[in-house]
């Protein structure tokens, strides 16, 4: 297993459907912000919203980066997602396999990387 993880993230977002997680998970990656994005089809959600219970059809986005680009990754989804409030979910992560680490580390951020400036607040 990995040394250290400490600055390593699993952000995840759930989708109306497949071309709306594509476009985020392509995003992401183009843009360095995520190592990598998964998409896992034929979620079944069951919430409340607005007082009513809710079931539907969805698709999970998991995304692996580092702390430094959480907030990026935030205002990158919110941008390109179709709901009023996206369930975004951010987890530390506890251990990685040997390599993942380094691997996430090397494929986020650079001089591609579309990052905001750690500075930056969004508006909420």
């Amino acid at each position: 297993m990995s040394k250290s993880v400490d600055d390593l993230r699993i952000v995840t977002v759930t989708c109306p459907d497949e071309a709306t997680a594509l476009v985020i998970a392509r995003l992401v990656v183009e843009r360095r912000l995520a190592a990598c994005a998964n998409i896992v089809p034929g979620v079944r959600s069951v919430y409340r919203w607005m007082g009513e219970i809710n079931e539907e059809s969805e698709v999970i986005v998991t995304m692996k980066t580092r702390e430094d680009f959480v907030e990026s990754l935030f205002t990158a989804i919110v941008a390109n997602h179709p709901y009023q409030q996206p369930a975004i979910e951010v987890a530390a992560l506890a251990d990685a396999g040997r390599g993942v680490a380094a691997w996430i580390r090397a494929e986020t951020g650079g001089e591609d990387s579309m990052a905001l400036p750690r500075t930056f607040k969004s508006v909420e």
